[in-house]
């Protein structure tokens, strides 16, 4: 049972509440229930006419949802309600014609059921012709898909009509295939798995039916509407998986074996589609001699086939053999050994022994008898005879599970814990050409990665460097190169260090080279000749994140990619983007003024989701913001008539707002971006112009916006830390805010988040009590300061950044000084919690989940991942060396080494369920407090 623990330690008044008149009033926690806003996670879409947005209002607490169908170009829309869910499946029909989404039961039908448990509930599929909005129902739907590019078929998979009984049950179920043309439905039964191509021109179908009479794998002809069997067995056929192109299918086919807990799996593919199916099957129990020994194909991994067509890919892994009762066995051995067992002494026989025994003169004569006694009654039972239990019980003594934590383990044993369900279903990457049997990786090559066209593949392996990487956090790993037609392995790189992903080898779109990057530079490294060469070396720009303030050596600015013809890389510093040719001939700043400006070109826009690299011959879409502004945009590289990218940006939307997520219709010139502010909440705007030009809304997020009152407005706070650096800070006025008046202020702060200052954020309940629009609508103002880190110094630093911060933000006039809290959770916790302990500037302060022993965390785990903490203070988030190195640096940071200078009235909340930071933590901090009895009065909730 999970519990949350508040400790109040009252030293003081708490900060008051402000009691205003407003026109509106402010939110309070009970409308919060009923909050309905865009969600955040697949909750739109637009039509590949780019002529409807689809999206979902979600409840924000446990309410119902709406899908909301909204024409692009008028007024028109259509409202369905959901019912409770988390995440909608819908999607458009190729030809933009129709619209399907899921609909699950309500809130209050799952609260219900939750009571009376045993009956399940179902959920439906609705259809939308979206010119008439017509709606065509289907109840118990599992799944849907339209077949892709075609658009004649929705195929509906439909739930069970009874519950399978157990994991071997048959998994068939019913299929509904729509015809969206005529309206007519045909039933195919005994279906497990379905997938159309892209085209949408075939079908492929898993049969598994009771008894498995006539299980196979088919594929239905869309055109023809013929069914081909491609193969059928006493078999089950799963993991369904079409090439990109849609010419090529791959699947498993498991035959049970009582030898085993797990079928039997071969590979299947299929191919040749354009005149007659071809089958190509490999089945390791034919293949004695490439096979390896003690290994199964596995079913945790996809099979799938080549962009050629002429390999499958696919897992393999240890045997899983059933384990044999040898119990029953041991008996019967036992009953059949020819000595009698020894017959048992009975506690009677044990006391008049010892009452006959002469010698007994004391109480150390009497235990030495005793121990006798029972020595000799071990010797009993060693012998094979029994020794009477006084209480009756005739079950064996539980025996007892013991875990052995080896210094030598490269991972934990709470780690090992963790990841026991990953490392079951863990597979070995194996391929098959229709001829030859190869292994790809094993026990000294586990993990690669296949480069496009499938030439090659990159290896990571760390084993040689795994437990060092445990304890202080630094990756490194050797980098080998595989030949995907032979199998043969070579060492590009021994100890290669990884600063983080951005230092991951990156393939080309050919997949004949890689970029890589070494000592703050990056490189090419052509695999054919095997050579390497550095690309930024002779640049005026720096690639390093020189703001990255973890302890790590030369973090590096991410990549954006190749070009889809491998001749160039996308490169960013931390302002800029470059283009670079890899025959290092080519160096050119594409965007030119960001140094210069401070306007950071922080990615590019992928408005083709199938693209295969980054067509330069296209112009370009990238995102801008305002380092010291906070504004934010799109801009545009543009191209000339040769097709050329054109240095220098041309600037679409620059705002003082929060403007992302530019997308674009698949078939149309319609494109879709978002924008938002502190005080106006995200929506989707549609433009049907390149340059972005005349957009209009067309999503209506978040109904109940203008029922309550809100912030006023925001303000850029800057100043300059203890030690020197440039940094700013995010400031909310309060709801119906007055200039000249100040206000009761909550001040909130996680490393860096001063670049907020434009991000709507939806009243919820958050779990740590933090909403800073709940905040602003009654009557407080908001400051976010920004944290930069010295090394050695986390809690320091948090003081070095947030009192000048704070006494910055006091010049504006908004902040009462005297009625100034502080609020962090996690790491925002520990800062809260050591810096009440430097100053008590603040009325009153609000810890979630703190650290609060910098030496005590140091050695605890970090239950989520099961790793050790040391490995997070040294090389992340906790910006220390070892404590062995420098106990100072500990004591110093550490909330509890200072803890008797506290004055401030805090709030404490732990979970004892905490996965993340330690729930002792907050233990120690609260009891080192009642022991100093640091109070005015005392709760506990």
């Amino acid at each position: 049972m999970k519990k949350i623990l508040l400790f109040g330690l009252w030293l003081g008044a708490c900060l008051p509440a402000l009691a205003q008149t407003t026109p509106k009033p402010p939110i309070t926690w009970k409308d919060v229930t009923n909050w309905k806003a865009l969600s955040a996670f697949g909750g739109t879409q637009l039509s590949p006419d780019g002529q409807w947005m689809a999206y979902v209002l979600m409840s924000v607490a446990e309410g119902d949802a709406d899908l909301i169908i909204q024409k692009t170009s008028d007024t028109t829309q259509y409202k369905y309600p959901i019912g409770a869910a988390t995440f909608v499946p819908m999607s458009f029909s190729d030809d933009s014609r129709f619209f399907a989404f899921k609909v699950f039961p309500t809130a209050k039908e799952k609260k219900a059921a939750a009571k009376s448990p045993g009956k399940p509930l179902l959920e439906k599929a609705f259809l939308i012709e979206l010119a008439g909005n017509k709606k065509t129902e289907f109840e118990r739907v599992t799944s849907f898909a339209f077949n892709g590019e075609q658009s004649s078929h929705l195929a509906l998979l439909l739930s069970p009509a009874t519950p399978s009984a157990g994991p071997t049950a048959p998994k068939g179920r019913d299929l509904l295939l729509y015809d969206l043309g005529s309206g007519k439905t045909q039933n195919i039964g005994n279906i497990s798995e379905m997938s159309f191509n892209k085209k949408g021109d075939w079908l492929a179908l898993t049969i598994d039916a009771n008894e498995k009479a006539g299980n196979g794998l088919q594929v239905r002809n869309m055109n023809t509407g013929v069914t081909t069997i491609i193969d059928s067995d006493k078999a089950r056929y799963q993991s369904l998986n079409w090439t990109e192109k849609g010419d090529g299918l791959a699947a498993l086919k498991g035959v049970k074996d009582d030898k085993y807990k797990t079928d039997v799996m071969s590979v299947v593919g299929v191919k040749n589609f354009a005149t007659k199916p071809e089958l190509t099957e490999y089945n390791p129990k034919k293949d004695s001699l490439n096979f390896p020994k003690g290994m199964k194909i596995s079913p945790n991994r996809r099979p799938y086939w080549t962009e050629d067509l002429s390999r499958l890919f696919f897992g393999i892994h240890k045997e899983d053999l059933v384990k044999k009762d040898t119990k029953g066995t041991a008996k019967a051995d036992t009953a059949k050994k020819a000595t009698p067992a020894p017959k048992p002494v009975s506690d009677v026989e044990k006391l008049a022994k010892i009452k006959a025994d002469t010698s007994i003169k004391s109480l150390d004569d009497l235990q030495k008898a005793l121990a006798k006694i029972k020595t000799d009654s071990a010797k009993v039972a060693q012998r094979g005879g029994n020794v009477p239990n006084l209480s009756g019980a005739t079950d064996d003594l539980d025996k007892p599970e013991v875990t052995v934590w080896n210094w030598q383990d490269k991972r934990l044993q709470s780690r090992q814990q963790v990841t026991e369900m990953q490392d079951k279903q863990f597979s070995f990457l194996a391929m098959y050409d229709g001829k030859k049997f190869t292994r790809l990786t094993d026990s000294t090559l586990l993990n690669i990665n296949p480069a496009p066209k499938a030439l090659y593949a990159i290896g990571l392996e760390d084993a040689a460097y795994e437990l060092d990487a445990s304890l202080d956090g630094q990756n490194y790993a050797d980098v080998y190169v595989v030949d995907l037609k032979t199998g043969a392995r070579t060492k590009v790189f021994e100890k290669y260090y990884l600063s983080g992903y951005a230092s991951t080898p990156t393939p080309s779109q050919d997949g004949t080279k890689f970029l890589y990057a070494k000592d703050g530079h990056y490189y090419v490294y052509d695999i054919a000749s095997k050579q390497s060469l550095n690309l930024t070396e002779k640049i005026p720009s720096s690639f390093v994140d020189t703001e990255d303030d973890h302890n790590v050596k030369k973090p590096m600015v991410p990549m954006l990619g190749w070009s889809t013809d491998s001749k160039y890389v996308l490169l960013r510093d931390l302002w800029d983007i470059w283009k670079l040719s890899v025959d290092g001939k080519e160096v050119v700043n594409l965007t030119k003024n960001g140094r210069q400006q401070k306007i950071r070109y922080t990615s590019r826009y992928k408005l083709d989701p199938e693209e295969k690299g980054i067509n330069l011959k296209q112009p370009l879409y990238v995102r801008a913001y305002g380092e010291f502004t906070k504004k934010s945009g799109i801009a545009l590289i543009e191209v000339d008539k040769k097709g050329n990218l054109i240095p220098g940006v041309k600037s679409l939307l620059w705002e003082d707002a929060n403007i992302g997520n530019l997308s674009k219709a698949k078939k149309a010139a319609v494109y879709t971006f978002t924008r938002e502010s502190f005080t106006d909440p995200t929506d989707f705007f549609v433009s049907k112009s390149e340059k972005l030009t005349d957009s209009k809304q067309v999503t209506k997020n978040t109904p109940d916006f203008n029922k309550f009152s809100w912030s006023s407005g925001v303000q850029l706070v800057d100043y300059v830390s203890d030690k020197g650096d440039t940094l700013q800070g995010a400031l909310f006025l309060p709801a119906n805010y007055t200039k000249g008046k100040k206000y009761p202020t909550i001040i909130y702060y996680y490393e860096k988040l001063s670049q907020t200052l434009n991000v709507y954020t939806n009243p919820s309940f958050s779990g740590t009590g933090w909403n800073p629009n709940v905040y602003t609508s009654n009557g407080y103002a908001v400051f976010i300061p920004d944290i930069v880190y010295k090394l050695n110094d986390p809690g320091m630093s948090a003081v070095w950044c947030v009192l000048p911060a704070v006494k910055a933000a006091l010049k504006t006039g908004v902040i009462d000084e005297t009625k100034m809290g502080i609020h962090g959770h996690s790491w925002g916790g520990y800062q809260t919690s050591f810096l009440i302990t430097q100053t008590n500037m603040f009325k009153a302060a609000a810890a979630g989940a703190p650290l609060t022993d910098m030496v005590s965390m140091y050695n605890l785990i970090y239950k989520n991942s099961g790793t050790s903490n040391g490995q997070i203070f040294e090389a992340s988030q906790g910006r220390l060396v070892a404590p062995w190195d420098n106990w100072e640096a500990y004591f110093r940071n550490s909330p509890l080494h200072h803890v008797k200078n506290i004055q401030t009235p805090l709030l404490l909340l732990h979970n004892d369920a905490d996965g993340a930071v330690d729930f002792t933590q907050g233990i120690e901090y609260y009891t080192a407090i009642r022991r100093l009895k640091k109070r005015r009065g005392l709760s506990s909730v």
